[in-house]
């Protein structure tokens, strides 16, 4: 099969042919249809990951799969409900399945967790082997290429809207921040305003190609923070609202400037859910959080529940989408305009 496999990191992806896999008795080898294009990858290429886990080269990136079934291990039980040529999507985050966090359904926080696109096979690859409790069946009438990006894209901020909500930081008298609006922003304004409980949706970022892409997709008010203070920034979302602070944030980037000023902008009460984490650092003053009794919730990815979630909202189609799609010989030239921010949505290789 064709994959593109980092050999050494900080340099290109090689492109290679190399044997198919084989799998388990209790995986399926999924044909891979598309695979979605992640800052995630970035950062995985240039050598960020290596801070927290050894993963030694040749590893093939991709983590956000669709595609078919083109083979089923023959301990994979029937009442799965799997069978050769279904369409499914790949859910991220492979964990023992005996942990406590797997036992509580949240396999992606398992601290044995197996991630696709993080070692050995990924989606910028033909085929993937996969243990088929993490295959999510979805409707032949669905296009991959659109569901591709909802694996990750699409499903970290759900999660992460969730835990806001379910904290009660929602409600109708509420103005909820979307920072950043690229791969993951775009979804999280649609979700913000699905879930919010009729709160105001207000979208920042520096890009205005970006931000009109959150006008269009339900936010009430968009605000470009290229070159602006905090102080700047409070004073237009003072204007757009009625109220120059936010009750609730999802931030889709987490770079350090980003964090302060969210942070600055957070309401007593306020709940602040990070899924980015361009900056690496959360650098802003103790006493405020504690003084306005405020909460930050770290949120990573999702487990089966979340995705099954966002496919059946996809599945009613209250999922919009922006999407480049490329061949899988653009992969090394997509990552540059990547790691540029010079893509609007989501670049997904398609097979």
């Amino acid at each position: 099969m064709k994959a593109a496999r980092i050999l050494e990191y900080k340099k290109p992806l090689v492109i290679e042919d190399i044997p198919i896999p084989d799998i388990q008795p209790d995986e399926v080898l999924v044909k891979v249809a598309a695979c979605g294009m992640c800052q995630s990858d970035i950062l995985l290429v240039d050598g960020f990951f290596q801070t927290y886990a050894d993963i030694p080269p040749p590893v093939i990136p991709g983590h956000e799969i669709t595609g078919t079934i083109e083979k089923m291990g023959n301990l994979i039980p029937a009442i799965a409900g799997l069978a050769e040529g279904d369409h499914v999507a790949v859910s991220p985050g492979w964990g023992d399945g005996v942990c406590r966090h797997c036992q509580a359904g949240n396999h992606q926080i398992c601290p044995n967790v197996r991630w696709p696109g993080f070692g050995t096979y990924g989606g910028f690859a033909e085929y993937i082997p996969v243990p088929a409790r993490y295959i999510i069946k979805v409707p032949k009438n669905l296009t991959l290429t659109q569901l591709a990006p909802l694996t990750d894209a699409g499903l970290t901020p759900y999660r992460a809207i969730k835990k806001i909500r379910d904290a009660g930081g929602f409600g109708p008298d509420r103005v909820i921040g979307v920072f950043g609006v690229g791969g993951l922003g775009a979804y999280a304004v649609q979700y913000a305003k699905l879930m919010s409980g009729g709160g105001k949706v207000v979208a920042f970022a520096r890009n205005l190609d970006k931000l009109a892409i959150a006008k269009e997709y339900g936010a009430d008010h968009i605000i470009a923070i290229k070159g602006k203070s905090a102080a700047d920034v409070g004073k237009e979302l003072q204007q757009a609202t009625g109220q120059g602070k936010l009750d609730a944030i999802i931030d889709t980037v987490g770079a350090t400037e980003m964090m302060q000023m969210g942070f600055s902008l957070l309401a007593t009460s306020g709940h602040y859910a990070d899924v980015g984490f361009m900056g690496d650092r959360i650098d802003v003053p103790l006493f405020p959080r504690v003084s306005g009794e405020q909460t930050f919730h770290g949120s990573f990815w999702g487990n089966n529940t979340d995705l099954s979630e966002v496919m059946a909202l996809a599945a009613q189609d209250k999922i919009k989408h922006t999407i480049k799609t490329i061949q899988f010989d653009q992969i090394n030239e997509y990552i540059e305009l990547l790691r540029a921010g010079e893509v609007i949505g989501r670049a997904v290789v398609e097979y």
